[in-house]
């Protein structure tokens, strides 16, 4: 009895010390853990880069089995290709003139119904489109023939433990993805020695599913350039049209493989034995590697990854809601370290499947990587930006046949930066100042002047767009933001005048802006500082902040559905942004109290729980934001796996993953001169919340 009292209170004096908190127990207590085949279960390893998803035997052996699930992809950053351009499609085929009251067209890229500009949009949205690079997977196994499984993702190691049996002998499979290289490494334990096979496919163009076309044997193919069986490394070359890539086969234990043309079959000559599979956009230069080098290196690179972000514990929390909060934030800090920190932006269902046939959207880069800055990993924040100096060309090309200064970017793209015709997409603009407030992140994150010096010109090529898209009203002494669709886009541009996130969202930037080029010793723009300064302020209706100056309040009985269906925008302005002269804080709680309410809520998406969320941390509201975050909503349910399911369609949703981390730190760190301690919780004694290494919001 004294030895327990005396450990209670060694625990305790710990505690009041502010004892680190256990990283490893934090991570490891939530590893997922599949005792039967769920489609919506496939858990992946990645690195960023590259990513493998696997089903319950540890490889890719049912992939038409999963399709509808969480598909098994295997997918890089470097993996697109284009259907042949038999009719020389062109980028100004889809274009068309508008006139927003500027005193002059404005050409967007945009979906044409008829004709030759249908078939140049149809092609130009559909290509580039991101590959499956090749699946692997066991021969000649039946998934009603799967007993006893048992598998696990290690977190902690990056590594998937996976064990079964088929027809009642038990396999193992160890399943890694390299730190550094795009490459998959499976250790294997099975008794009945079943062979391997690697399936490459072609691509199916289509707008989301697993981009495989199994059926199309014509139009690509595959053969072995070095290498023999006997040698344990071989290189494959797989060519798609006129686009091809590369992959180094390493292996031990084999007797035998069989190359026919798109599928390879692997026969082992033990029943342990290691296959490593590097997949390479171009022929790579290095030989020979034993597989435990590779997975050492991952396990190093997990470990250091989870002692040096960020950590929330939520473990001495009694409210109920808080176990399965604590469980989506550490899955969703795995999750986006291997789907959305590579050389581009991620597209929203990562390294996974095909969404928008694959290709990313630069409004929602914000929910995918804001977190990484706040969370204690800036580096992988600085992986992707540098994109945006490749795509600086495409984006004053476009800025500059719409008659605007700078650097204006687009929406829906790929790693050429092309502009993806839409007719909603080509008309947003709350992407633009998305670059400035992830370079401020990335600044504060530092404290490094080289942040400032590299990505200064781009700060100032967005900010210019940003000037000269805002129009001055001379009548009311004042600047107004038209013709574009805003962040809800059930709004039309023709006729929204001064959507309220997005004139934040200008205030805040530009004022950024202003920031850095003092930073850089460059005297601040008198034109820009006008534009702040005579920004208009929100439009308010019947005590709540409106879609848009132009929009009916929505307290009127006449509200179309449409109005207070999407994105609840008008809380990001609060929450999303700093707080901002251009409202009362007053008024807002009451509008985020009227969406708490009367939202439709059946018709969102996974980042607008985490929106409502910030904006009920900055108005006081802890109890509203912990309401809103876990909201039991089909759009926010989070899948063992820890992906956020939306839909049929989009069974990952990462920008949702991304949000709420965004929203976590806030809720801890609160922001710039916040000075209570963990905003964003009730103080009813229920969260006693422990985090470390968290930084403020602006």
């Amino acid at each position: 009895m004294k030895k327990t009292v005396i450990f209670i209170f060694v625990v305790m004096m710990a505690m009041a010390a502010g004892a680190k908190i256990d990283r490893r127990a934090l991570v490891t207590r939530h590893n997922p853990h599949i005792t039967q085949i769920d489609t919506l279960g496939s858990l992946s390893v990645g690195n960023g880069e590259f990513a493998f998803t696997c089903d319950v035997t540890g490889l890719q052996t049912f992939p038409e089995l999963y399709r509808n699930g969480v598909p098994l992809g295997t997918m890089a950053q470097w993996g697109w290709h284009s259907f042949p351009n038999e009719e020389g499609y062109k980028a100004e085929d889809a274009l068309k003139a508008f006139d927003f009251g500027r005193g002059r067209e404005e050409w967007y890229s945009c979906q044409w119904k008829t004709g030759r500009e249908k078939a140049a949009s149809d092609y130009l949205r559909a290509n580039p489109h991101r590959v499956h690079l090749g699946t692997v997977g066991f021969v000649g196994m039946e998934a009603d023939k799967i007993t006893g499984i048992s598998q696990t993702l290690d977190m902690w190691d990056g590594i998937i433990y996976s064990s079964f049996k088929c027809n009642g002998k038990r396999i193992r499979v160890q399943t890694s993805c390299d730190a550094k290289k795009d490459k998959v490494v499976a250790s294997i334990d099975d008794a009945a020695m079943h062979k391997v096979v690697i399936r490459l496919p072609y691509p199916t163009g289509k707008h989301s599913d697993d981009a495989c076309d199994w059926s199309d044997t014509v139009h690509h193919h595959s053969g072995m350039l070095v290498g023999h069986a006997g040698g344990g490394q071989i290189l494959l070359r797989h060519t798609l049209d006129s686009q091809m890539y590369y992959i180094m086969v390493t292996f031990s234990e084999i007797k035998g493989m069989n190359i026919d043309n798109n599928e390879i079959v692997i026969t082992p000559s033990n029943r342990r034995w290691t296959l490593q599979l590097e997949f390479c956009k171009d022929i790579p230069d290095h030989g020979y590697e034993y597989a435990d080098k590779s997975v050492e290196r991952t396990k190093a690179y997990w470990n250091e990854y989870w002692q040096k972000g960020a950590a929330v514990d939520f473990s001495r929390c009694t409210d109920p809601r808080a176990k399965e909060l604590e469980r989506r934030v550490v899955l969703s800090q795995y999750l986006l370290a291997i789907q959305c920190a590579g050389s581009t932006p991620p597209q929203e269902t990562g390294l996974t499947y095909n969404s928008w046939f694959g290709k990313f959207h630069l409004e929602m880069i914000w929910w995918h990587q804001a977190h990484f800055a706040l969370w204690g990993h800036p580096e992988m924040l600085s992986r992707t930006l540098p994109w945006y100096e490749r795509a600086l060309p495409m984006a004053r090309e476009i800025a500059q046949r719409q008659g605007f200064d700078g650097a204006r970017w687009m929406k829906m793209t790929d790693p050429s930066a092309a502009e993806a015709p839409s007719n909603v997409g080509s008309f947003l603009v709350w992407q633009q100042p998305h670059l400035i407030y992830l370079c401020e992140l990335l600044y504060r994150a530092t404290g490094d002047e080289a942040v400032l010096h590299r990505y200064g010109n781009l700060v100032d090529e967005t900010a210019r767009f940003m000037s000269s898209f805002a129009t001055y009203d001379e009548a009311h002494d004042r600047y107004v933001l038209k013709g574009c669709i805003p962040a809800q886009e059930t709004l039309k541009a023709s006729e929204t005048v001064n959507p309220p996130f997005e004139l934040s969202y200008w205030h805040y930037a530009l004022g950024v802006a202003q920031q850095w080029r003092q930073r850089l010793g460059q005297q601040p723009r008198d034109d820009w500082q006008k534009i702040i300064d005579k920004m208009s302020p929100l439009m308010a209706k019947d005590g709540v902040y409106a879609a848009a100056e132009t929009a009916e309040s929505y307290k009127s009985p006449t509200v179309p559905l449409s109005l207070y269906s999407d994105h609840m925008a008008v809380l990001g302005a609060c929450g999303v942004l700093p707080f901002s002269p251009q409202y009362d804080k007053m008024t807002m709680s009451q509008t985020l109290d009227w969406v708490m309410n009367s939202w439709n809520w059946n018709k969102t998406w996974g980042w607008d729980y985490p929106m409502t969320c910030m904006c009920a941390v900055r108005v006081g509201n802890p109890d509203a934001a912990i309401d809103a975050l876990l909201m039991d909503k089909r759009t926010n349910t989070y899948l063992v796996n820890g992906h956020n399911y939306q839909d049929g369609r989009l069974r990952c949703y990462l920008p949702g993953n991304g949000g709420l981390l965004t929203a976590v730190a806030l809720m801890c760190a609160g922001w710039d001169g916040c000075t209570e301690s963990l905003p964003g919780f009730p103080k009813n004694g229920k969260w006693n919340v422990e985090y470390e290494g968290i930084k403020a919001m602006p």
